[in-house]
């Protein structure tokens, strides 16, 4: 089953898309994450869905602006894939290969909840940077609370998954994360979503037997493919993933867990670790990125200028007087 959040009319809307597109709008509810909130996981979200399907449709997906299906609780973004992190290591700094700590355990960061899009909206270039990247994965949803899961019971508080696309300032993450802390401007001016949450049982056919997503990624830039990869080349299952989130926390309903971005040109600068140079180029205004994802959808957005960066003195060196 697909969920889209939509606006129409001046108004928003959370709806059930047909496979013909047709939008079936969920009655009474105002957001995805409100339903989320006050149910029970996966059960409670079909059992809503079955039950809006019987009410009169509304329009069609093509005469509505579509939104972020959700706007989350928070958002954490793993890095997953070995061949990303191969080739972006080798971009940023020259090293080769994967650092054996990797391994050890799946690592995320936060990033921001308040900076989401949705299909078709337009990404200003963050203030202060001229490399920008898209980066192509997938997000698991949280749809029940819990807390220091195994992965098998994790699987249970998934809810459903959406695209997912980290947009990177290249410059800016690489400049501020020799400080030993971050990213953080490198990367909280955008995150988009969509185009729909399709909910964890529509993806099980799609299931391996060590447990991963055996999904088609393919990115483009401009009608240009990029990148292509299988989102099953991750190194933990999406389980695993929320299992290690949840350790001495919580996770709740609303959270979104990105994949973190897939190999084989996922995003730009894997390209440039592998060519040596800066090709294709860094995005800029007008620059059409559009990632699709076998099962879920496609998640397009255009480049558009941005904000002049806020002028700001450098840190002010102290003489450390003591009384």
């Amino acid at each position: 089953m697909r969920f889209a959040a939509y606006e129409h009319r001046h108004r928003s809307r959370l709806a059930v898309v047909d496979d013909e597109g047709v939008l079936y709008p969920v009655p009474d509810a105002r957001s995805l994450t409100e339903i989320l909130a006050t149910g029970d996981g996966l059960p409670s979200l079909l059992d809503l869905g079955a039950a809006t399907l019987d009410v009169p449709p509304g329009p069609h997906v093509s005469q509505v602006r579509l939104l972020p299906p959700l706007q989350p609780s928070s958002v954490r973004d793993f890095v997953a894939f070995e061949e990303h992190v191969e080739g972006v290591r080798r971009s940023v700094s020259g090293a080769a290969g994967v650092p054996d700590q990797w391994y050890e355990a799946p690592t995320f960061y936060f990033t921001n909840p308040h900076a989401v899009h949705g299909p078709g909206d337009h990404i200003p270039v963050p203030p202060g940077s001229a490399v920008l990247d898209f980066e192509l994965e997938v997000a698991a949803v949280i749809g029940r609370e819990g807390r220091d899961l195994t992965p098998e019971r994790a699987r249970d508080h998934i809810v459903g998954y959406t695209v997912f696309n980290d947009w990177s300032a290249r410059d800016l993450q690489s400049a501020e994360m020799r400080v030993g802390l971050g990213p953080c401007k490198g990367k909280d001016s955008a995150t988009s979503l969509g185009p729909y949450l399709v909910t964890a049982d529509e993806l099980e056919p799609y299931r391996d037997a060590d447990g991963f997503l055996r999904l088609a990624l393919t990115a483009e830039v401009n009608g240009e493919r990029v990148g292509e990869d299988l989102l099953s080349n991750m190194s933990w299952t999406f389980e695993e993933m929320v299992a290690y989130a949840s350790r001495g926390t919580r996770v709740v309903p609303g959270d979104v867990l990105g994949s973190g971005t897939c190999g084989n040109g996922g995003c730009l600068a894997e390209l440039w670790g592998r060519r040596g140079e800066q090709s294709p180029p860094p995005l800029k205004p007008g620059d059409t990125v559009t990632l699709t994802v076998q099962g879920i959808g496609t998640l397009t957005n255009t480049v558009v200028p941005g904000a002049e960066p806020v002028p700001l003195p450098t840190g002010r060196r102290r003489s450390r007087e003591r009384p």
